[in-house]
């Protein structure tokens, strides 16, 4: 699979399909644990229809961790090409400051790591995306991570 990212507003808004959000919680990465699967995963999700891109992130940050309260930042936008079809998302970071009750969803488990899991549900696309938070990061002098 080809990952390539794209500054923001390079890619038409409508074409974007999905949200994942980079997120920071007690000074700690947080990822997801689907209940279907034994993996982590940073978290996110599809586009609804009518929905924007910033309002798909928040709704699949709540629904995957029970954050309310969000202040996300975009990052870039991506795009994952399997030689068959090439899809579109847009990495955005949140550093959660109180997370509520999980909701009930398809998300089983939220943990917290000192850096990127082992164990990862999609390994091709989220250590590249986990690079390009950390870039993103240490290009703002450390201001998201106070």
């Amino acid at each position: 699979m080809k990952i390539e990212f794209y500054n923001l507003g390079l890619v038409n808004d409508k074409d974007l399909k999905f949200a994942v959000i980079s997120t920071i919680y007690e000074g700690k990465w947080l990822y997801v644990k689907h209940k279907d699967r034994d993996s982590w995963e940073i978290p996110g999700g599809h586009r609804e229809l009518g929905e924007r891109i910033d309002e798909t992130a928040k709704r699949e940050l709540f629904e995957e961790t029970g954050c309310k309260e969000v202040d996300l930042i975009p990052i870039c936008d991506y795009s994952m090409d399997d030689s068959v079809n090439k899809i579109f998302g847009r990495l955005f970071f949140e550093r959660i400051k109180k997370i509520g009750q999980l909701p009930v969803s398809e998300i089983n488990e939220i943990k917290l790591f000192e850096n990127l899991p082992l164990s990862l549900t999609y390994l091709e696309i989220q250590p590249k995306l986990f690079e390009k938070t950390l870039s993103f990061i240490k290009n703002c002098a450390g201001l998201y991570l106070k």
